[in-house]
């Protein structure tokens, strides 16, 4: 893990992310407290959900559109 100061992360962003690609952990610090944290994250994709994967979990009742008592 390297710690570095927010001013030179700046002039160093190429190299700080390179080695975020390679696997380190990154801490950028701000008037001495940790402010950002870099690391590698691997995006997933996630699919679109199949067309008709809700079936059977959700239902309309019989009387859904009858008036409800305490409005008659």
């Amino acid at each position: 893990m390297e710690t570095i100061q927010l001013k030179q992360a700046i002039a160093q962003i190429s190299e700080l992310l390179e080695k975020a690609f390679a696997g380190e952990e990154i801490i950028i610090t701000k008037n001495d407290k940790e402010c950002i944290k870099i690391s590698l994250m691997p995006l997933t994709k996630q699919r679109p959900p199949l067309f008709g994967s809700d079936q059977n979990l959700i239902w309309i009742a019989d009387d859904f559109d009858e008036p409800l008592a305490e409005f008659e």
